[in-house]
């Protein structure tokens, strides 16, 4: 059974930094990101969150476009967000693991074609130091994006705590990699 891909691999004219998209989304956060034009459709980041526990039980993915590698990278991001509400020492309450997320979302993190990027044969690096600097500003914005909307997803069944249905898959590794060192 083959892993999901991004719809968003079909759009036209989609732009790319490297070999990685720069999709446009729905977002509460200033930054650089284009925004959808629609606000009733699902972006990249809502397809993340749907195919994020499917797709983290694959340890092969074949990359069918920009957009499956910008799916990719926030799919990891997600397995990493995951990881570091499950390494407290007491489970974080909603507003405590939206701070903590959004303190990792804006931390310094390896890009394409760094050192510390995982997935360096997969990925170009950005062509130049300005396309590199707005790829990372851009990362920056989906990361806080992300990481606000999956503590809603966490925290939707009004325990207090994360889900369990979430949390379980902190012992899977998407492609069996890690975004952190």
């Amino acid at each position: 059974m083959p892993a999901y891909h991004s719809a968003f691999n079909e759009e036209p004219d989609v732009r790319t930094i490297g070999n990685t998209a720069i999709l446009p989304v729905k977002t509460r956060i200033r930054g650089p990101a284009p925004l959808v034009a629609d606000p009733n459709e699902p972006d990249i980041i809502d397809e993340t969150l749907d195919l994020f526990r499917a797709n983290s039980l694959f340890r092969n993915f074949e990359i069918k476009g920009s957009a499956d590698r910008l799916l990719i990278i926030l799919i990891l991001y997600i397995s990493d967000c995951l990881s570091k509400i499950q390494a407290s020492r007491t489970p974080p309450n909603q507003n405590e693991a939206g701070k903590m997320l959004n303190t990792y979302a804006v931390d310094n993190f390896p890009l394409p074609g760094d050192a510390g990027f995982p997935l360096n044969a997969h990925y170009q690096a950005p062509p130049s130091r300005i396309d590199a600097d707005q790829l990372r500003s851009y990362l920056v914005q989906v990361r806080q994006e992300l990481s606000a909307r999956l503590v809603e997803r966490l925290y939707a069944d009004g325990t207090g705590k994360p889900s369990k249905w979430w949390m379980c898959f902190t012992k899977r590794r998407f492609m069996n990699r890690s975004l952190s060192t």
